[in-house]
């Protein structure tokens, strides 16, 4: 809401320059402009219904019309208390005229001055009528209840007036506010019944109908990824806690959440049984709740119930309700145009540790990247620490790896795999892209990875797609295999071994998604920059502040871009004990641990291996 002060207090004056102000600045962008005083309640819904049966192209004046003062001619003005519509043609035509209005008309009315400057300049009068449409109006009697009002000329009102308390204006809110929520619910289930109706026409017959009637259908998985999860809770506490915790205490938004919908399941329940029966709730035995992007949050509801009959004594029983939240004021989000055609610049950091797993990382990219043609370089950051970096001469940790590299650029004639060599002790992510981030042009599409990662053509395409320069930056989830020792024990390790080893996720069998590393990144060069600079400014080159830092704190800390992080199924990794860093920040190295631990195996397996381990020693 914008705010403008005109400094004059002269009524005329001020709606002189009112009518100066939305000439010059919203008479290009708007099709009408209503106008009403403080002490005027607009009921908006009726506002915008009026606007969309009236022509944008004629003259509109349109409000309650009044007599001017002698009432000796057939012209009027619209009263300023129940507000008026101009429309932008009307005040187009109507702002030469505004500096010889302010000379030449005397009146102490503002609305009745402008009333005659329209007439006298223009020849338009106030109507209450136009196009078959009224301008209805209520006039508020004193210490009236909004609450008692009734009947068609109050709820059709366009504008409400005199309102001369706050309060009064916000209990008219409300008691029009429930007027369009019913009138809205009538609408819904005279739409339900049509929908009904015509169910017997389709080939599916009214088995094809969903519930509730008129809601997009559930949404139906395509593979295990998908699935939809329930999450437990009861009244006091969710069993689906941040951290992995077992059971949590509901507060905030979700446990009001859950009184809502309790409440709303009652009254339901009433609603449709009463006058036999009525119902009072005396517990909630089970609450499960999932959100479904396509729906809604859907519930599930165990309740004990206690039912007392008209005549009788009441019983108690346990009933299971269903209910949705739907989606309301859905909209489409306008997106930046990116295609799958964007060359993609891959970024591999290699510290000593890791040196023996890059040819598998290598053979992949040749088979899945070099192989297809597809519109991908690769650039390795070889990291050194200090003491290898002064041995280099003699004898160099990566040899083997840039031996790998020279053959594979034999291998493919067109193709060169360039390396930079790095000296350091701590081997902070945002350090290293600053390296890169020099040597290539702003527009570089950036694919950060780590060697675990199997680089596949659909990988690439939904780095494309899902990093938008100036827009979004997206940090894909990796799937990790668990440890095949604990998950696969006997005679299946082998089978197991095999199978695991084809990438795909059609053969993603016992792991889970790391949401502790952001070792994955795609973003563009010139976000990257964007955001850097902001940092440098905070940090003040302290060096030591980068070394707590991953790409993904820069970002979020100093950019306002879009941070998209999801699941990455077509990221598969094989089980690793990652060597964790001591030297890098408390945080950092927290994470590189957690990813440790809980990428081993799934509690039913660390459970098992626990029970024979304790048959072996008890035998």
């Amino acid at each position: 809401m914008t705010l403008v002060s005109h400094g004059d207090e002269r009524p005329v004056w001020l709606m002189y320059e009112t009518v100066r102000y939305i000439h010059q600045h919203m008479g290009g962008d708007y099709d009408w402009f209503f106008v009403m005083q403080d002490d005027t309640y607009a009921h908006a819904e009726q506002v915008k219904a009026l606007v969309s049966h009236l022509s944008i192209n004629q003259d509109v004046y349109l409000g309650r019309a009044e007599e001017f003062i002698g009432g000796e001619e057939r012209a009027r003005y619209c009263h300023g208390g129940f507000g008026y519509l101009l429309s932008r043609s009307l005040l187009l035509k109507l702002h030469p005229y505004l500096d010889s209005c302010r000379n030449e008309i005397l009146s102490v009315r503002p609305d009745e001055w402008l009333g005659r400057c329209i007439v006298d300049f223009l020849g338009v009068s106030c109507v209450s009528q136009h196009q078959g449409q009224l301008y209805l109006t209520y006039e508020l009697a004193k210490n009236a209840d909004p609450e008692k009002e009734e009947g068609q000329g109050f709820w059709g009102a366009v504008a409400v007036h005199p309102v001369t308390e706050a309060s009064l204006m916000y209990r008219l809110h409300k008691r029009f506010s429930r007027i369009q929520l019913e009138k809205t619910d009538q609408e819904i289930e005279q739409l339900q019944v049509q929908i009904r109706n015509l169910s017997s026409l389709l080939p599916a017959g009214e088995a094809g109908l969903t519930w509730p009637v008129g809601i997009s259908a559930p949404f139906v998985p395509r593979s295990r990824f998908e699935v939809i999860g329930w999450e437990y809770f009861t009244e006091q506490h969710s069993f689906t806690c941040p951290g992995g915790a077992p059971k949590c205490a509901l507060g905030g938004p979700g446990r009001a959440d859950v009184g809502d919908i309790l409440q709303a399941a009652l009254e339901q329940l009433n609603r449709r049984y009463q006058p036999q029966l009525r119902f009072t709730k005396r517990q909630l035995l089970n609450g499960y709740r999932r959100f479904d992007p396509r729906r809604g949050m859907e519930y599930q509801l165990d309740l004990l119930l206690e039912a007392t009959p008209q005549k009788g004594h009441g019983h108690l029983l346990a009933k299971r309700v269903s209910l949705l939240r739907p989606l309301s004021q859905v909209e489409l989000v306008p997106m930046p145009h990116v295609t799958e055609a964007t060359r993609v610049q891959l970024v591999l950091p290699l510290t000593v540790q890791e040196r023996d797993f890059a040819g598998s990382f290598l053979d992949t990219f040749a088979m899945n990247t070099l192989d297809t043609h597809d519109n991908a370089w690769l650039l390795l950051l070889l990291i050194y620490d200090p003491y290898d970096a002064q041995r280099v001469g003699q004898v160099d940790v990566f040899a083997g790896v840039k031996a790998m590299v020279a053959e594979l650029e034999k291998r493919y004639a067109d193709v060169k795999i360039p390396w930079i060599s790095v000296k350091t002790e701590v081997p902070s992510q945002v350090k290293l892209m600053d390296m890169v981030s020099k040597k290539h042009p702003v527009d570089t599409l950036f694919f950060l990875v780590s060697v675990w990662t199997e680089v596949a053509g659909e990988v690439l395409n939904r780095c494309r797609m899902n990093a938008i320069s100036n827009w979004q930056v997206f940090f894909p989830v990796h799937f990790q295999e668990f440890n095949p020792v604990l998950t696969y024990r006997g005679e299946q390790a082998a089978s197991a071994s095999s199978a695991s080893s084809a990438s795909g996720t059609d053969f993603l069998r016992d792991g889970h998604f790391d949401r502790h590393v952001f070792a994955e990144a795609c973003f563009y060069n010139s976000d990257y920059m964007a955001a850097r600079t902001k940092l440098a400014a905070d940090i003040l080159d302290r060096d030591e502040a980068l070394e707590g830092l991953e790409v993904f704190d820069v970002f979020l800390r100093y950019s306002e871009l879009h941070l998209f992080r999801a699941v990455e199924p077509g990221l598969v990794q094989k089980y690793v004990l990652r060597s964790c860093d001591p030297r890098l920040s408390e945080e950092l190295y927290h994470h590189c641990v957690l990813s440790n631990l809980e990428g081993l195996a799934s509690r039913s397996h660390l459970a098992m291996a626990l029970f024979e381990q304790e048959q072996a020693n008890s035998t």
